[in-house]
């Protein structure tokens, strides 16, 4: 690099390169093709291939992904999903954030999954590209729902719960009725339910024929577990219909067959499912069509990520990581 004086500051100044990456023993082109080798594969695979040392390929890296997030610019989201993912054993939780209609995460951070690190995302966001959103997909936690509702942050926008976290409510519920069921039996009578925890929580169409002749086994032993789980199958036309008075009154009818069941963690789904109702009928409504299995598959992709990782100790590495991973290549 070529240094000269400057007649102006009476300095001297060294010539800027721009095709060099922050790492001046390599250009950048150099460097956005090891990004691009590692969101296939892990650093320590393309630091062997490419006989450079660990550190180096994940710097060059970090690098690649900063430039993917400043040409994607700045989100302006108005429909948003919400979820945790865990960093760490021991309920380490951060919040990730994602534009529905983009498909895309825009935030991930947070010190855990409470209230005030979702107002940290808001905060983040400006007040102004807040009033624009519309809408807020997440799970029942009341700690999201507080903190969007909250004055300066969303209150405005029509609350959504996700489908899926709600179904895993009512799968707990299956499962509880299950455990309860085998406590009560003994003897003989507990061979029909051992080892079909999974089979009763998989749907009907996705089981082999082999499960399905175990389950038919089952119903015919257990009358409480075969009610339980055609009330499990059947909660699931909740979301298909047009309207949400079509919806309650479909879902009166579901509590309505639990009267004489004994099925007591099914009530206690239905009460929670009457508590968070406004956010369940926005679904039937025009604003709710959005892409509702983008939130849980992100979550899968993240869970992919760490995995092939073997875990992350460096936590910007995997903010970045999961804020690229939806991006084109550049």
């Amino acid at each position: 690099m070529r240094r000269v004086y400057c007649f102006r500051c009476g300095g001297v100044k060294r010539e800027r390169l721009d095709w060099l990456a922050d790492n001046p023993l390599y250009t950048k082109r150099f460097a956005f093709f090891v990004g691009r080798r590692c969101r296939a594969t892990t650093v320590k695979e393309v630091a062997e291939e490419l006989f450079l040392d660990w550190h180096t390929v994940k710097e060059l890296d970090k690098q690649y992904m900063r430039e993917q997030l400043r040409r994607a610019g700045t989100p302006a989201p108005r429909v948003l999903g919400i979820d945790e993912i865990a960093i760490a054993k021991g309920h380490q939780y951060r919040i990730v954030v994602s534009d529905l209609e983009r498909g895309r995460p825009i935030w991930f951070g947070g010190k855990d999954r409470s209230e005030a690190s979702l107002d940290e995302f808001f905060a983040w966001l400006g007040p102004e590209k807040c009033r624009k959103i519309r809408l807020v997909v997440m799970d029942m936690w009341k700690a999201f729902r507080t903190s969007t509702r909250k004055a300066g942050n969303a209150p405005q926008a029509a609350i959504l719960y996700d489908k899926f976290h709600v179904l895993r409510h009512l799968s707990d519920a299956l499962d509880e009725v299950r455990k309860r069921e085998y406590a009560r039996l003994s003897g003989k009578d507990r061979r029909f339910i051992k080892g079909q925890k999974y089979t009763l929580l998989a749907h009907w169409e996705n089981l082999t024929t082999q499960g399905r002749k175990a389950l038919k086994v089952l119903f015919k032993a257990n009358r409480r577990l075969h009610k339980a789980y055609l009330l499990k199958e059947s909660f699931g036309q909740l979301w298909g219909y047009p309207s949400a008075a079509l919806a309650w009154q479909f879902f009166e009818m579901w509590r309505d067959a639990l009267r004489w069941q004994r099925l007591e963690p099914y009530r206690k789904f239905a009460r929670m499912i009457e508590a968070h109702w406004s956010g369940i009928a926005s679904y039937c409504e025009e604003e709710g069509e959005v892409p509702l299995g983008f939130v849980e598959g992100m979550n899968n992709k993240i869970r992919a990520i760490q995995r092939r990782a073997y875990g992350f100790r460096d936590e910007e590495y995997l903010r970045l990581k999961i804020l690229t991973c939806m991006l084109p290549k550049c």
